[in-house]
């Protein structure tokens, strides 16, 4: 079936079933709520829209509709049933006015009535302000802004350009919304997830390394953030963007190091441990201080078998949820299940997703395999399957 144009993709479901108040106030930062409304759509939001008059002389509700495919509500006389249950109300953008409005109780118009409510039910609420940097840099401004975050507001400013302190992508204040939202549910766990390449120095400017974007790593962070759970990154080399809203990323490109901070980390009682990164099995055993001189005849370099992270923390991981991943090619697919159920037993894992590299590359084959250890194991036809899979391990716990 065709999509229309008023449909969206859906990208996932961290806001599936909860019914958002989306506020439109009137900074020239409304022109965006078109792409912001899709993109709570796209993650599975029941949107209702407030639009003050200022915010309806720079974007028409009739556009706005057309984005959320439900009626605004502009005035009193609007139909308000749909407040009376709301999940979270999300106010972008968000004018000093309407701050200094919301702090003194002032009423004049709907989205002030729905934020008193939300004081008196407790109900989130996020802010994005957007403003002139001299009106942002303002100490009133300023005084405002903590005196909202103590009725327990969370406002969130986006980065300072053109002498603006604009709106952050719509993609990243709906998953800042999400997250908002879902860590208040109950189960939210600390994750440590591991992910990207890693690199061996041959010398100061050479090194081996294998391959490993990061993409998938951070698919898992975000899917996992998105649902209210605490995520720390340990990221060796990436070649795809960090999405800017995950909040706790450590680099440690070399296998070694890497090594380093998951034991450090995991005195921290972790809940849960993704191993997606891409450790190198070799390492270089004596890199070359400086850079070697070219064109002095052949090179040997001697490589040396690194350590296994998996297994190195196998005691310090005992009580977590541990998933790895295996990747192998050429072989059949009871092969890979055979090994992939050998990886769980020697390293104590809780499960393991197991990939062929010529089904990564064949869009028409499984994303992978989910395999227990039981030795059962489940298809994961797309990056949306495999997301909720391990979710629903690290929800389960132990």
């Amino acid at each position: 079936m065709a999509m229309r144009d008023t449909d969206v993709e859906i990208r996932g479901s961290s806001l599936s079933g909860l019914r958002i108040l989306l506020g439109v106030s009137g900074g020239i930062a409304a022109v965006d709520t078109v792409r912001l409304a899709r993109e709570l759509r796209r993650h599975g939001a029941e949107i209702s829209v407030m639009m003050t008059h200022s915010a309806q002389k720079i974007i028409t509700p009739l556009a706005v509709e057309w984005a959320t495919q439900t009626k605004v509500i502009t005035d009193w006389n609007s139909d308000l049933t749909a407040l009376d249950e709301i999940d979270g109300i999300l106010i972008a953008p968000a004018t000093r006015d309407l701050m200094a409005s919301y702090l003194h109780g002032l009423q004049h118009g709907p989205i002030l009535m729905a934020l008193s409510a939300a004081r008196t039910r407790k109900c989130p609420v996020l802010m994005i302000p957007s403003m002139h940097s001299d009106l942002a840099n303002d100490p009133v401004t300023e005084d405002l802004v903590d005196q909202v975050r103590k009725h327990e507001i969370t406002v969130h400013w986006g980065k300072e350009e053109e002498g603006k302190r604009k709106t952050p992508p719509h993609e990243e204040i709906v998953a800042r919304f999400a997250h908002q939202l879902n860590s208040l549910k109950k189960n939210r766990k600390d994750v440590v997830i591991t992910l990207g390449a890693t690199r061996s120095a041959i010398d100061d400017i050479r090194f081996v390394q294998n391959t490993s974007s990061g993409a998938t790593g951070y698919s898992i962070a975000d899917d996992l953030y998105r649902n209210g759970h605490d995520v720390t990154c340990v990221s060796g080399v990436t070649s795809v963007s960090k999405p800017s809203w995950l909040p706790l990323v450590i680099n440690a490109p070399n296998p070694s190091e890497m090594l380093d901070e998951l034991k450090a980390i995991s005195k921290d009682n972790i809940d849960a441990w993704i191993h997606t990164a891409a450790v190198l099995d070799y390492v270089v055993s004596n890199p070359a201080q400086g850079k070697l001189a070219s064109q002095q005849g052949n090179l040997n370099v001697e490589l040396i078998e690194s350590e296994k992270h998996i297994q190195e923390l196998k005691e310090l991981c005992k009580n977590s949820v541990r998933i790895g991943f295996k990747l192998e090619s050429g072989i059949k697919q009871k092969d890979l299940i055979f090994r992939a159920v050998a990886q769980i037993e020697k390293a104590g894992m809780t499960a393991v997703i197991a990939n062929r590299l010529e089904d990564l590359e064949n869009k028409d084959k499984p994303r992978g395999y989910l395999v227990d250890k039981q030795g059962s194991h489940f298809i994961l036809n797309t990056q949306n399957d495999m997301c909720e899979a391990i979710r629903t391990f690290i929800e389960r716990g132990v």
